[in-house]
């Protein structure tokens, strides 16, 4: 069963952009994308809100995504969360079959 995971990063001056940013650039965003069962991993930028970005993570599986929480690339993400100081609201949608 396929699930989407919205986790919005707020931040101030721009540092929620610059996360986005060294994702990115830095090849994190890249490495989730190549891990098994991830169908998507897209960052946008919500109309009239320059503090927030949008990350859109979709999974195949609840035990793909489990994998990946437990993975050192998470450690790498939280460590660029925390260098920009931002708070996250997470919501997460199950595929109705």
């Amino acid at each position: 069963m396929a699930l989407t995971v919205n986790i919005y990063y707020t931040g101030t001056n721009g540092s929620a952009y610059k996360f986005a940013e060294e994702m990115m650039a830095g090849g994190l965003a890249e490495k989730v994308r190549a891990e098994e069962g991830n169908l998507r991993y897209e960052y946008f930028l919500p109309i009239g809100d320059p503090e927030t970005i949008l990350l859109i993570d979709a999974w195949e599986s609840e035990e793909a995504l489990d994998f990946h929480h437990k993975s050192p690339m998470m450690k790498e993400i939280a460590a660029l969360r925390e260098k920009y100081h931002l708070k996250m609201r997470v919501q997460k949608f199950i595929e109705a079959k």
